[in-house]
Order: structure tokens, then C-alpha cells, then sequence
């Protein structure tokens, strides 16, 4: 392929997908620099301004796609979450605010409450003329939400809830809108009636008055400073005997009668809670989606900049190397940017699930939201590990400039570092996904603390199950092609990766069921145990699972590519994804002798052909991200036009000589 070959408008058409006329709305709408992160600011006004700018937003990129269409919406989870991935890339600050504001306030009070409460408050959501908070998270307890401690108990000659903060460890905190805006706040506590504990449930709760004072028995305290999201008020709250009227509990999946007698559609209290917990997934497809969305700025940042920061000369030259053409530069900046290339083809495949679920007609489909679940807990533990690690080294690709918080990666990277332990801490939600591969866990809704609450028995691991991408019969084809042996084959032979990929994950899922068995017969009244002592091989199965869902993800993307130049691009962009994947982890494909030594090194040296194969690519890849020049706020890009006329004046001047020399 050569240089000028691609057509960075044909890449973006096929990155853009479903939910590109969002994204093209998005561009417009909000273009130039109005809505962009302005470093710099204080804690206030960074709060003052995004509380601003919530309230500009046009409704269709802000609360429109999250609500049905009788209370003024145009519900569409897919548009929604892609729309939150466009603010990612102005102001993450806004985009969080955002998010707390329509998705978890307003989501919560649409999916967990009744038309009593929509017809209520939704239309005053929606405005965001009423500000509000979503109080699950206590100091205490952050991941483990069904031994949340905060009480929410029923007395029926009140009629009312007596909702109270028992200990300091049970104040619910890092709560966003909480310090500064928020009136309400939708409160996940313990509901208790007839002295009866019924698990978690929310409940509708007023914070301030019209003056912006605490109500009785409310304290509200301030989170401060943060490393990042200056823009967000998070706060703390807690609860002094607070009366809460019977009409304020958010009731779709528990209701309380006068007398104070409980009703349910669903008996099972774990399997209630967990239903409960499913209708707000798209808060965790937001976050990994965001993450990716801020990558993919950095990535474009720091690779414009290697096209025109030079370093060194050559042996023998007197014209400086840019830092692109070091193999080391495209080793660090052209794998992430593969790696991302296929986050973005696994996001969609995931925002196309959950809208496919959340829209469908009819009882819920308890697998597929399951399956839901779990692919979003493993995308976003490895979108936001993703976004950590390739921010730093886009910082680190562009030296100097890249801590100045003018060129943004400052700003990036700490907006971003809190993504992977909010909506879910990464290591727990590894375990989720591994759980979920399990046959004997995927509908055992008993399973609250991790793993289970001690009733495991050897033959409830019976097997794994490989849940395929939405192209099954596609990458069925490509794997039933491959070669005959693992070590066999050409490195680019797209059913050779596939199955090298699908064999690690059998391989580790099948190790964790043998250790589990063995532990369920040596230690069976020791549970924790169990578990915990296989606990890195199930964070290994995991990640060995989302690996192979991504580069299937990868693969059936570029099925959608119309443009035959874009369509060998982006083929090899997923060989380089597939590549470097398997020799990042070539210790284990050594150590099970799915490589042998000699074809190990061969692979590195294939992947640096790739990268110098892509090399001439590198501007294309990022160019097709479509990220607008002003949103990425970015200095040392604003001067690039003149820097690389100041160095091609130096390579004439520099020619001339030589030639006046030969002469």
C-alpha cells in the first residue's frame, strides 16, 4: 500500500458505524471550541462552567436517546452511549457530569421507578432543571453493593421510610452532583419491612431546598480536589432518621403497601437485585466507550507530533530522524493504536447488544442480558487498563510537551485514571467475566460476593462456555480453515490468530475448572479458599477471553468496509492487533508449546515488519478518527504546520549545501 493510497475519510466511515450520524451530529453541533476541557481552571470554576455547559447541550447529544419518547425522548441506548463517547473527547468532565446527570440520576428513576415517578420528575430531569445523584457507593463499601449498610425501614403508622446512616463506613461517597448541585438523589439502601430485610432498593430522596441548604437530617460534605474531573461536584452524604414518603421508593421490582406488606415480581431477592442492577449496564458501556474515545485523542496527539518532531541524525545524514521512524516510537504509539482500532470495532458489537436488549419486546431475556453484562464488564476493565497505560505513553512519545497542560495529555490522563475503578473496579469485574464462563454460574443468581456464598459443589463446573461475537458463523469459517497445527501457517493467516487465541482461552478456562474441582474436594468447608486460591488463574481466563471477543470483533468490522484500500488497511492493522497479542503473551504460547522457539522469534520479526509496513500509514489511522483540531485543544499541533515548513526550509538548505559540496 502506498502512503497516500487510503483515504482517511473511507477508514472513518466504517469506525463511525451504526451510530455514525451521531457522531457527524456530534461534529457539527458541537464545533469549535465552546464545549472543549480548558486547563487551568479552579475546583469552582471548572464546576461552575461544566454545570454551564450541561445545560447548552443540544438535546439530542444529551438527554434525548436515554428516555422514552413519551416523556420527551427518543429512547435509543446506542445513540446514547455514542453520544457520551463524542463529549469524552471535549470535556470528560462533561461527559461524567453528564452521565451521572441523565444516565445513572435519570436512568435509575426510568428503569427502576413507575409512571408515578416518571411523570413526576422526568421532564425536569431531562431540562436538567432538576440537578440530581446517584448515592450507591458507601466509604465502606464500593464493589460489594449488596452488603451496602445504609437502612432504608418501613413503618406503616407513618407511612414513611426512616432512612439512616448507621456508621461512618456506610455515608455514601465520591457521589457526583452530591457537593455542589445536586436537589434529589436516588439512595440504594437496605429495605426493611415487618422486620423483615428485603435487600437492596432505591429510593427517591430530596438533598436541598430552593436555596440550596441541606434538609433536615441530610449532611452533605465535599470530596475536594481530585486527581482529574475538576468539572464534577463528587460529594459525600449521609442520613440522620430521614423520612422518606412510601411514594418515593423506586418500585418496578419491589412494592410496599400501606400495612407495610411486600410484594415482588421477582422472589428471589438475589436474582431481583441483580435485575435491578442489569437495567443500568449502559453506564458501564459508557465508561469503556469514554476511555477508548480519550485514547484515540492522545493517540492522535502524540502521532501527528512524531510525524514532525525529529530527533537525531542517521550515520552518514545530516537530516534529523522524526520520531516515527524509530522502531521503538512505532512500537510503543502503532500497537497501541492497533489495539484501539479493535476497541473500537468490540465497543460497537457491544453498543449494538445492549441496544438490541434494552429495546426489545417482551420479558427480558435473562441470557442475553447475562451474556450483556458480562461483555460489558470485560470491555470496560480492558478499554480503561487500555487508556491508563497508552495515555502515559503518548505522554512519555511526546517529551516535554506532552506534560505541558496545554497539549491536553495532561488533562487525559488524569480525567481518565478513575475509570478503572468507578462503574466497577477492574479486578472484580474480571472475575465477573470469568464466572460467567462457567456452566453450573450463568444463572446462578446466588453468586453476590464474587464467587458464591459457599454453596459450590464440584459438578457445578461442568464446562466452559465460548459465547461467539455476533460474526459466528464468519470467524467458524476462518478458525475451521486454519492450518492443522497450532505452530503451523502463515503469521497473517486470519484463522491461524483466531485459533491460537480461541485455544489460550480454552486452554486457561479448562485449568481454572480443574483446580476448582480439586479444591472442592480438598477444602469444603473453607469456600474463600476455593476460590481464592485460583484467583490469578481466573483473572488469566478473563483476559485471555477478551482477547479473543476483540479480535473477533476486529475481524467482523472489516467485513463492513466497502473500500477495497480501506479494507486491506484496516486487515492489516488486525494482523498487527492479532500479532502483537499473541507475542505479548508468548511466554504462555511457549510455555504449552503452542509456539516453538524458532517460530517465536520469527513473530517479533513479523511484527516489526507490520510496523514498518504501517508506518507510512500512521497519520491515515489517526486522521480517521474524525476528531475535530479544535476538540483536541492541543499546542504543540497548532504549531505544527509551521514547524514542518521551518524543517523542510532546513532540509533545502542542508541539500543545497551537499550540493554545492559535490560540486
Amino acid at each position: 500500500m502506498k502512503a497516500d493510497s487510503v483515504d482517511p475519510a473511507r477508514v472513518q466511515d466504517v469506525l463511525d458505524g451504526r451510530w455514525g450520524h451521531v457522531r457527524r451530529a456530534a461534529r457539527t453541533q458541537l464545533a469549535g471550541d465552546h464545549f472543549v476541557a480548558v486547563p487551568g481552571e479552579t475546583l469552582e470554576q471548572a464546576r461552575e462552567r461544566i454545570t454551564r455547559l450541561l445545560r447548552e447541550l443540544p438535546t439530542d447529544l444529551g438527554a434525548a436517546a436515554m428516555f422514552p419518547d413519551e416523556h420527551g425522548g427518543a429512547f435509543e441506548p446506542g445513540a446514547a452511549v455514542t453520544a457520551a463517547e463524542m463529549l469524552a473527547q471535549l470535556d470528560l468532565s462533561l461527559m461524567v457530569k453528564a452521565g451521572v446527570q441523565w444516565g445513572l440520576f435519570g436512568g435509575a428513576v426510568a428503569a427502576l421507578g413507575t409512571r408515578h415517578h416518571h411523570e413526576t420528575y422526568l421532564k425536569e430531569i431531562i431540562s436538567a432543571d432538576l440537578l440530581g445523584c446517584f448515592a450507591m457507593t458507601e466509604t465502606g463499601h464500593g464493589s460489594d453493593v449488596h452488603r451496602l449498610r445504609t437502612v432504608c425501614e418501613y413503618d406503616p403508622a407513618t407511612g414513611t421510610f426512616d432512612l439512616h446512616t448507621p456508621h461512618e463506613a456506610a455515608r455514601k461517597d465520591y457521589i457526583g452532583n452530591a457537593a455542589r448541585d445536586g436537589r434529589m438523589a436516588v439512595v440504594f439502601a437496605q429495605l426493611v419491612t415487618q422486620g423483615e430485610g428485603r435487600g437492596v432498593h432505591a429510593f427517591l430522596v430530596p438533598l436541598r431546598d430552593d436555596d440550596g441548604a441541606a434538609l433536615p437530617g441530610v449532611t452533605i460534605g465535599d470530596d475536594g480536589h481530585k486527581a482529574g474531573l475538576l468539572g464534577v461536584d463528587n460529594g459525600r452524604l449521609s442520613f440522620d432518621h430521614v423520612a422518606v414518603p412510601r411514594e418515593m421508593l423506586l418500585d418496578r421490582y419491589g412494592q410496599v403497601a400501606p400495612d407495610g406488606t411486600y410484594t415482588s415480581p421477582i422472589d428471589n431477592d438475589a436474582r431481583r437485585f441483580f435485575t435491578m442492577l442489569g437495567t443500568l449496564v449502559r453506564g458501564r458501556v459508557t465508561v469503556g466507550g469514554a476511555a477508548s474515545a480519550a485514547t484515540r485523542q492522545a493517540l492522535t496527539i502524540a502521532v501527528r507530533y512524531g510525524e514532525t518532531r525529529r530527533q537525531f541524525t542517521a550515520p552518514g545524514q545530516d537530516r534529523e530522524v522524526v520520531l516515527n521512524d524509530y522502531l521503538a516510537h512505532q512500537r510503543k504509539l502503532l500497537i497501541a493504536l492497533a489495539r484501539t482500532y479493535a476497541f473500537t470495532f468490540a465497543q460497537e458489537e457491544l453498543v449494538t447488544t445492549l441496544q438490541e436488549v434494552q429495546t426489545a419486546d417482551g420479558p427480558v431475556d435473562e441470557h442475553r442480558q447475562r451474556e450483556l453484562e458480562s461483555r460489558a464488564a470485560a470491555l470496560k476493565a480492558a478499554q480503561t487498563w487500555h487508556a491508563t497505560r497508552t495515555i502515559q505513553t503518548c505522554r512519555e512519545a511526546c517529551g516535554g510537551a506532552g506534560y505541558l497542560a496545554e497539549n491536553r495529555l495532561p488533562g487525559l490522563k488524569a480525567d481518565t485514571d478513575v475509570f478503572t475503578t468507578f462503574e466497577g473496579d477492574n479486578t472484580v469485574l474480571l472475575q465477573l467475566v470469568a464466572k460467567g464462563l462457567l456452566t453450573g454460574y450463568r444463572d446462578n443468581f446466588e453468586s453476590l460476593d464474587g464467587w458464591g456464598r459457599g454453596t459450590f459443589v464440584a459438578e457445578q463446573v461442568r464446562e466452559m462456555v465460548l459465547e461467539r461475537t455476533a460474526a459466528r458463523s464468519l470467524i467458524r469459517r476462518l478458525v475451521d480453515a486454519a492450518p492443522g497445527g497450532s505452530d503451523a501457517g502463515a503469521f497473517t493467516d486470519r484463522g491461524w490468530q483466531l485459533k491460537m487465541l480461541e485455544d489460550r482461552e480454552k486452554h486457561v478456562l479448562e485449568g481454572v475448572i480443574r483446580r476448582l474441582r480439586k479444591g472442592a474436594a480438598t477444602k469444603k468447608d473453607r469456600p474463600f479458599d476455593i476460590f481464592n486460591d485460583v484467583q490469578d488463574h481466573v483473572l488469566e481466563a478473563a483476559s485471555a477471553h477478551i482477547d479473543r471477543v476483540v479480535l473477533e470483533a476486529f475481524v467482523a468490522g472489516i467485513e463492513r468496509a466497502t473500500d477495497p484500500a480501506a479494507r486491506e488497511l484496516l486487515a492489516r492493522v488486525c494482523d498487527l492487533f492479532a500479532l502483537s497479542t499473541i507475542e505479548a503473551g508468548k511466554g504462555w504460547f511457549l510455555e504449552h508449546e503452542r509456539l516453538t522457539p524458532g517460530r517465536s522469534k520469527l513473530l517479533t520479526s513479523a511484527v516489526n515488519g507490520l510496523l514498518k509496513e504501517l508506518r507510512p500509514h500512521a497519520a491515515t489511522l489517526v486522521d480517521a478518527f474524525g476528531i475535530p483540531d479544535a476538540w483536541l485543544a492541543c499546542a504543540i499541533l497548532r504549531e505544527e504546520p509551521g514547524r514542518q515548513e521551518e524543517m523542510a526550509r532546513d532540509d533545502q538548505r542542508r541539500d543545497s549545501r551537499r550540493s554545492t559540496n559535490d560540486e
